[in-house]
């Protein structure tokens, strides 16, 4: 009966498990999404070095440096963003469209600026909720305050609206092909500037005059393709931030990161031994205790990044043995002319040359009976003195 009973348990635990193990839904987050073609830290960048407002669109649009890569019409060209801007008591709603054809608009983000009673002036990046999901947020911390600022509070303040529309654009506008995901990555983290701090946020502070604007914002991509919203696009996941932090992307957050993932860091780097960037190491022949002959091989190594340099200089010299700490050396001496054999340089260079010298005796040891052929020096100390 108990055996029963614990069949009975075991049976009913694995049927209740494997119930469990059907309803558990697995969600793979995707290499590339819409929202991957407007880095929102890059239009901060490009508002925090705006004159104003008109600047700001110029340099959403320059051809030169493509900060957006969105084609939401796909028609293989990048679409023109326009600015258009609300004004509700202290804070300014500045609002980025697409325009996608004639009179179809679809907002991608909106730049909120506000200042508060001690004249402190916030401001956060928000991608739009179709495009980027709920409370996607960047807050820039400008390193100096933006000249843009001057002109939201004057007096007479007129809020700024694009005069640009579908085949109607400024004279320095020209049609770009968008990038393949991938590229564009590397391309716009060379125009963030990593010098001001992009603090991600969950929380907007000028949620209710965002929301008086709502009934009003341009939809025109969302109601043709109601299913491609963020939230359909990405089950699971509530916004990019969180998108991101689920996928093996490359997003460099820092200058340093920046640099590292560059393809300017695959320069030939000059650096070679030393301590200083650029010292180069030099192996003559040995010359601890060795001789000379009549022939002496130079060798020069260089490292130049991953392309060492070798360098083999044959040289004629009349032998001499040096023995003098760094340098070992001597000279053969007689009484006829002498010939002094050439001394080459040892040692580590790096850019000027190490001699080490080991303390010279004071003199010089000769033999009293008239010189021979020769005299020796060493280069420990000297004894007597000359014969």
């Amino acid at each position: 009966m108990k055996t029963k009973l614990i069949h009975l348990s075991l049976l009913a635990s694995l049927t209740i498990g494997s119930l469990f193990a059907q309803e558990k839904t697995t969600v793979t987050a995707k290499n590339s999404d819409i929202s991957d073609n407007l880095d929102l830290r890059a239009v901060a960048t490009v508002f925090g070095d705006a004159s104003n407002l008109e600047d700001f669109e110029r340099r959403l649009n320059d051809p030169k440096t493509q900060i957006s890569n969105l084609d939401l019409n796909n028609d293989n060209y990048v679409d023109y963003l326009r600015v258009i801007e609300t004004v509700e008591g202290n804070v300014h709603l500045v609002v980025v469209q697409a325009v996608l054809e004639k009179d179809v608009f679809q907002d991608v983000a909106t730049i909120e600026v506000e200042r508060d009673s001690n004249n402190r002036v916030q401001v956060q990046v928000v991608g739009d909720v179709y495009m980027y999901g709920t409370n996607y947020i960047y807050e820039p911390v400008y390193v100096h305050t933006p000249i843009i600022y001057n002109t939201f509070w004057v007096g007479n303040y007129r809020p700024y609206y694009s005069s640009w529309y579908w085949g109607y654009y400024p004279s320095y506008y020209s049609y770009w092909n968008p990038f393949p995901i991938f590229r564009y990555r590397n391309h716009i983290h060379v125009h963030i500037n990593f010098g001001h701090s992009y603090h991600y946020v969950s929380h907007r502070r000028c949620a209710s005059v965002y929301n008086n604007y709502y009934g009003r914002r341009g939809n025109g991509y969302e109601r043709m393709h109601p299913n491609r919203s963020f939230a359909h696009r990405n089950s699971g996941y509530s916004n990019r931030h969180e998108l991101d932090s689920r996928r093996n992307i490359n997003t460099p957050r820092n200058r340093s990161e920046m640099t590292s993932n560059s393809p300017r860091g695959n320069r030939e780097t000059r650096e070679f031994n030393g301590t200083t960037p650029r010292t180069r190491t030099e192996t003559s022949t040995p010359r601890n205790n060795g001789t000379r002959g009549n022939s002496g091989t130079r060798v020069t190594t260089e490292n130049r990044g991953n392309s060492p340099r070798v360098t083999t200089e044959n040289r004629d010299r009349n032998q001499g043995i040096r023995s003098n700490g760094g340098r070992e050396y001597s000279e053969n001496r007689s009484n006829t002319p002498r010939e002094r054999g050439t001394v080459t340089s040892s040692g580590n260079r790096g850019n000027s040359e190490t001699r080490g010298s080991s303390s010279r005796g004071n003199s010089q040891s000769r033999s009293s009976a008239p010189r021979g052929d020769s005299n020796s020096r060493e280069s420990g100390s000297r004894a007597g003195g000359r014969g």
